[in-house]
């Protein structure tokens, strides 16, 4: 079978209005994706250790072959509408235990290693998972589940305040090119909001301001010291939220549009972009651009075992409101952030095998 009738038999398999490409494993390929998880589990320590990591990409070639065709279609090719979803892993509800109070708090080994060391290979298949040190204390694989006391934030752990769509980690030049959000749980049926940019309803003058260097955006507040729940004895964790500190004060200018001009990448965080009263023309550019994206927006309520793959340089995302419960029972996600080039972020990281950015 050809990559692109991998693709194809996908993609008739996606939902109903998206047109988004979904891959289902099929029965014998779990059993593969179990076997090789198992025995992941038996040699390494956890889906965030360097050993793992090391191999994590020779390990991923062990996974299905279908399932490494349509991601590499989808990392290659760039399909519309720039997302898609890789279902049929079984996610026993009862195994992985109750949804955490917090991210800090983490077990090891955790009942969850054998989702996250998933996640992990799937993500190999498209790039390299990154980290951030100013985020959740440095962790590779994200906890996002509502965390009582951020209900009214503009974070991936509030809950009663819909989280604008964005393009993630838009503030910084080294952001992801792919996002994956494994659901664990979600049996409140809450959606992950996403959409795209028809650049061809954009007028051309629009466009070419859009292209400029004119715009700021600010970290979010998953980055700022306020957030970090955890003491920053570290010189060069506070050196990093110091920087992190500059970039939210005093923010570079940047283009929203880059790329090709024809079918442009994205680079966009609305909440956290200043209004420009000094610069009509790129407000007025910025106000169209959001227009056309709200106008496209979709929803995908992810079930237990979904991976959901973003295009993080074409497709925005975002979180409806919901009032969480704090029970155990709330809607629990992995998140992984996917490079596809380390080399670019070589100056931010310790060494060239560490993963975590440092400003």
């Amino acid at each position: 079978m050809t990559s692109t009738a991998a693709l194809g038999i996908a993609t008739a398999l996606a939902g109903e209005s998206t047109g988004m490409g979904r891959f289902v494993l099929a029965p014998a390929e779990v059993d593969q994706v179990r076997s090789l998880l198992d025995d992941i589990v038996l040699r390494f320590p956890s889906a965030e250790s360097p050993e793992f990591l090391r191999e994590a990409t020779v390990c991923a070639q062990e996974l299905p072959r279908r399932l490494r065709l349509f991601l590499n279609d989808f990392r290659l090719l760039e399909p519309e509408p720039g997302c898609c979803l890789v279902s049929g892993w079984p996610v026993d509800d009862h195994k992985i235990g109750d949804t955490p109070r917090h991210w800090k708090h983490r077990v090891q080994p955790t009942p969850t290693f054998p989702e996250e060391a998933f996640l992990v290979l799937v993500g190999s298949l498209l790039g390299e998972p990154i980290a951030w040190a100013t985020q959740q204390a440095g962790f590779l694989i994200h906890d996002i589940f509502p965390i009582l006391g951020n209900e009214k934030e503009q974070l991936g752990t509030g809950s009663e305040e819909t989280l604008t769509w964005h393009t993630e980690d838009a503030f910084h030049p080294c952001s992801a090119d792919f996002l994956a959000l494994l659901c664990l749980r979600n049996h409140d049926g809450i959606a992950t909001t996403w959409g795209n940019l028809d650049a061809a309803q954009l007028s051309p003058g629009h466009r070419e301001i859009l292209f400029q260097p004119r715009y700021t955006i600010r970290p979010d507040e998953s980055h700022l010291q306020k957030n970090s729940a955890c003491p920053v004895t570290d010189a060069k964790l506070g050196a990093a939220y110091s920087q992190i500190q500059q970039m939210d004060s005093a923010p570079a200018k940047i283009a929203v549009l880059f790329g090709s001009r024809d079918r442009p990448y994205l680079r966009i965080d609305p909440y956290f972009m200043d209004p420009l009263a000094d610069d009509p023309e790129a407000q007025a550019a910025l106000d169209a651009v959001i227009a056309v994206i709200d106008s496209r927006m979709d929803e995908l309520v992810g079930r237990p075992g979904d991976i959901f793959v973003i295009d993080n340089f074409r497709v925005v995302h975002g979180r409806n409101p919901f009032k969480a419960r704090y029970d155990g029972r709330d809607r629990w996600l992995k998140r992984l952030n996917i490079a596809r080039d380390l080399r670019k972020s070589r100056e931010l990281r310790m060494g060239a095998e560490s993963r975590a950015f440092r400003g």
